[in-house]
This record gives C-alpha cells, sequence and structure tokens, in this order.
C-alpha cells in the first residue's frame, strides 16, 4: 500500500465505506464485480447488516459491503489487512449469516438465496501461488467419478442450472501475490487494488470512472481529514501488529538458545557420564584379566570372563 504523497488515489476499503455507497457510483462497483464474476453485475441496492461497522478498529479488521444484484444474488465484498489463520472460517460464517439474514421465516428452502463472498486479502492466506482463488461446491460420485447434475424439474424449480448455483461461491483475492504485471481487465483492478494507481491505457469496466471519483485530491478537506485519520491508523496498527511479532520472535528465540543451552549442558554431562562409566568397566576388566593371566587361566576363558576381545587383551 502506497503511503505519503505518492498515493494519487484513495483505498477501495475507504471508497466502499465513504463514496460507492451512493447509487450514483454503484457503475464502479459493477464494474469490479462484472471483471471478477465474468458477467455484466447490475446493483439494486445496499443492503446493511450487523456487519457493517463504522469505528476504525472495526475497518482495520473488516470492511463489509453488501449489495444485491439484478439477479437477486448477494454479494459480499471485505477487505482484510490484518493476518487472521481463522479467516476461512469466518468467510464461511459471514456467508451462512448472509443466507438466514435474508430468508423470511416460512419461506420454501427452494427461495434461499445465492451468496458470492469477494474477499480481497492484503495477507497470505494459506499456501498457493496464485493470486485468484474460487471456491465453489460440487457433488463427485466415490464410484463413477461423475459429477451431480440438476434434473430439469429442479432447474425449472430453482431458476439455476447447475448445482454451485444454489451454494455459496467464494473468492480470494490474495493481493500481495499479484506480479504487478496486467495482462487481462481483472488484472488492471488488482493492480489498482494493489497499487491505488490506475494507469491511463487501463480499460477494465468502472476503473476511468474510478479514477475520476476516487481521487484524494477531489475530496473535501474535511473529508480528506477524515481519510488521513483512517490511513494513520491503519499504520499504527500495522506497526504494532509488526512490532509485537518481532519483539515475540526475538523473546522466543533467546529462549530457544537457552533451553538449547541447558539441554545441551545436561546431555553432554550425561554423555560424559555414560562415557566414564564405560571407561571404568573396561578398565576394571583389563585389571581382572591380567590377575587371571598371571595364575595361568587359559586365554578363552578370560575373554569369556571379562567380555574383552583377543585384540583388547593383547594391548593390555
Amino acid at each position: 500500500m502506497k503511503t505519503g504523497s505518492s498515493r494519487k488515489l484513495i483505498t477501495f476499503d475507504w471508497a466502499m465505506k465513504r463514496l460507492l455507497r451512493s447509487k450514483v457510483n454503484f457503475e464502479i462497483l459493477e464494474g469490479f464485480l462484472s471483471e471478477l464474476l465474468k458477467e455484466d453485475i447490475v446493483i439494486l441496492e445496499l443492503l446493511e447488516s450487523e456487519s457493517n461497522k463504522e469505528n476504525v478498529s472495526d475497518k482495520f479488521n473488516r470492511v463489509d459491503l453488501k449489495v444485491r444484484s439484478s439477479s437477486g444474488e448477494i454479494i459480499i465484498i471485505e477487505v482484510q489487512y490484518e493476518r487472521e489463520y481463522d479467516y476461512l472460517q469466518r468467510m464461511l460464517y459471514g456467508a451462512s449469516r448472509a443466507i438466514t439474514e435474508h430468508q423470511r421465516e416460512g419461506d420454501p428452502f427452494s427461495n434461499l438465496v445465492k451468496v458470492i463472498s469477494v474477499n480481497i486479502l492484503y495477507f497470505d492466506l494459506g499456501h498457493g501461488s496464485d493470486y485468484i482463488y474460487r471456491g465453489y461446491t460440487s457433488f463427485t460420485g466415490i464410484h463413477d467419478n461423475d459429477r451431480l447434475q440438476l434434473s430439469s424439474r429442479q432447474q425449472k424449480l430453482y431458476g439455476k442450472e447447475q448445482i454451485h448455483h444454489l451454494f455459496p461461491e467464494y473468492y480470494l483475492l490474495r493481493i500481495n501475490n499479484f506480479n504487478d504485471i496486467a495482462l487481462t481487465p481483472l488484472d488492471e483492478w488488482i493492480y489498482f487494488l494493489k497499487n491505488e494507481e490506475i494507469k491511463d491505457e487501463f480499460k477494465a469496466k468502472g476503473l476511468q470512472q474510478a479514477k475520476k471519483k476516487l481521487s484524494l485530491l477531489s475530496l473535501p478537506e474535511k473529508e480528506r481529514a477524515a481519510y488521513e485519520r483512517y490511513q494513520y491508523e491503519l499504520s499504527y496498527q500495522a506497526s504494532l501488529i509488526e512490532s509485537n511479532y518481532g519483539i515475540g520472535r526475538l523473546e522466543g528465540r533467546e529462549e530457544g538458545l537457552k533451553e538449547g543451552k541447558e539441554e545441551g549442558l545436561e546431555e553432554g554431562l550425561k554423555k560424559g557420564k555414560e562415557a566414564g562409566r564405560e571407561e571404568g568397566e573396561k578398565l576394571k576388566a583389563l585389571d581382572i584379566a591380567s590377575k587371571m593371566k598371571l595364575k595361568g587361566v587359559a586365554l578363552e576363558d578370560v575373554m569369556e570372563i571379562t567380555g574383552l576381545t583377543r585384540e583388547e587383551l593383547g594391548k593390555e
């Protein structure tokens, strides 16, 4: 994320909270969603829920925008800066909650709303090399390996062609994994989300409108001051996390070295005792062998009694 005077456009999360909620700016969101979902998205209305927060700390942890498209689908957009190891579960919870929030009591299950969860992530979630992941539900036969399909009657009932159209769908945009080379219109959007910059040659839907309306200089003075406070808060929170992580890692390293030294000393003493005991037992056996040889005991008998080898006795 750019900082200071190098920034010309406001961040997408702030735009969602302040500017993109206005119907006159829906074309920006529609452009982004159309490029992502590979279909023309028209937003009918903005939806509110308990997950839409307004204070700074909540915006740092999560920024929600929930809309209903002309096809009746509910689309949730979240921006996440802070690392969360249980983010996948929270993403599932958010989609499930949206389904139940918009299911009227007494309605049949066939009326359940389709939810699309779009997650713009500025931290590494999971292990993978790509920067855009899509998740959806499908059922595969364990014997024939065929994919379960809707019957013709079910298609008419649901108004859907495929089973995965009924279930929540998830998009993970791992912004930090993008290499800044925009080869597709969607890449142009990812470039903007990562760099807060829109090049003149970009042609993706909604981007040129975003360039005009999300200009930092075009913000009213009061709004610009609020935005700068928000960016400072993000930087401050990020510094706290980095500092705590660094201190924790340093303390962990020091503790590990201390434990390692203690364990090494203990292990060394243990091995020393064992080596000393073995050496003492061997010297004792040699002393006994020497006395036995002086008394004329046969070499084979000496070896059997003391456990010493012929070579060891030869050196004695």
